[in-house]
């Protein structure tokens, strides 16, 4: 563990102080619980607090059976107090509640990794916008860092407040990252940069676990539907990211991102259009892509002309990506799938903290997908 963020370094941290103090508010939703699924295993953590506004009293292993063994908690009411004795909390929460107990937090010495928006777009105005709230502390937005290992990482290390990135934005950004490295370091243009799309189909434990007639089984079985199309709060957060790829500002405003519900639980699939240039088509982008992500433990680049299926990362950390060309084409068609609850969400937050404690970054992450 790193120096600068020791478990139980201050007298009043960590129930464990051998390990790592590790809070979780919002426990019962489906990235609460992958967080206790991955955590209870890490060798260098101690889940300490679960919290659940609707559910505290409740035994962990009561409402997760699948969780029997692994933790002996019940969920609380989480007050400021037992957080404040964490050295990392997690807000498995919807948008607007980490922001409000941030400050508090923070003074005492605790770390924030966000699952939600409060932290991940950096113009307020925007996150006004698209999240329908004000911002509660722009002062702490503009000192977080927005949590892609892949891109962020060594801001990451040293970071106190950690925007976990979302979903789709996850695959967007890490299925273009070799592309828009090599357009920045090349004098003449590599792709249409006004050209781009993608069309995204995410399984329906994306939308949360919640009551709502659209995710009913009866609703989203045996139905394939786009959603979003006008426009859709993953948007900003993509162009953003793009934008500081590419060291530029306002290249993708007119990024096409289209997403989909597909009948499935878990998974999720992202198609890239990327219309090439001349010079561009002359890119072995097989090799760039390869040799971008050689060194990249959660990032698996398959042989030319693959198809990526969701199912081959179910329940893992990895993200694989495919490269196709059609014959006579300029399009470079870009495959990214990814199971969106773990490295689109909760094996992603763990990669931070992983960072953020100085642990190896697959620290209780290697995990085999699930077949069949």
């Amino acid at each position: 563990m790193s120096a600068t963020f020791q478990a139980g370094s201050t007298p009043d941290k960590g129930l464990h102080p051998e390990k790592l103090s590790v809070g979780i508010v919002g426990g019962t939703g489906y990235t609460g619980v992958e967080l206790i699924r991955l955590l209870c295993r890490h060798p260098g953590v101690s889940v300490d607090v679960l919290t659940s506004r609707t559910e505290a009293g409740t035994p962990v292993a009561q409402m997760f059976p699948s969780l029997r063994g692994l933790t002996n908690l019940a969920f609380s009411a989480g007050t400021t107090d037992s957080l404040a004795k964490c050295d990392v909390v997690f807000f498995a929460t919807p948008h607007g509640v980490a922001m409000k107990q941030a400050r508090e937090l923070l003074a005492h010495g605790v770390k924030i990794i966000d699952l939600a928006a409060d932290f991940r777009l950096k113009d307020t105005a925007q996150f006004e916008r698209w999240y329908g709230m004000p911002h509660d502390c722009p002062d702490l937005l503009a000192e977080s860092v927005y949590g892609l290992p892949e891109i962020n990482r060594e801001a990451i290390r040293g970071a106190r407040i950690i925007g976990n990135p979302g979903c789709y934005p996850t695959t967007v950004q890490l299925g273009l990252l070799p592309l828009l490295k090599q357009q920045a370091q090349s004098k003449n243009p590599l792709m249409q940069l006004n050209q781009l799309i993608v069309d995204a189909k995410s399984g329906v434990s994306g939308a949360g676990r919640k009551a709502e007639t659209g995710l009913l089984f009866s609703e989203a079985s045996d139905n394939f539907k786009a959603y979003g199309v006008k426009g859709h709060r993953h948007h900003p957060e993509i162009t953003q990211g793009l934008n500081q790829i590419l060291g530029s500002h306002k290249q993708f405003e007119q990024l096409v991102f289209v997403p989909h519900l597909v009948p499935m639980i878990r998974g999720m699939l992202s198609t890239i259009y990327v219309t090439l240039t001349e010079q561009g088509q002359n890119v072995d982008w097989q090799q760039q892509f390869e040799d971008y992500y050689r060194d990249e433990p959660f990032v698996d680049v398959m042989p030319w002309g693959s198809l990526p299926e969701t199912r081959s990362v179910r329940g893992s950390n990895t993200l694989r990506i495919a490269l196709q060309r059609q014959e006579s084409s300029s399009v470079l068609i870009v495959l990214v799938v990814q199971d969106n609850l773990v490295k689109g969400a909760a094996g992603q937050a763990v990669q931070n903290m992983n960072l953020m404690a100085g642990f190896p970054e697959s620290m209780g992450l290697e995990i085999v997908p699930l077949l069949p």
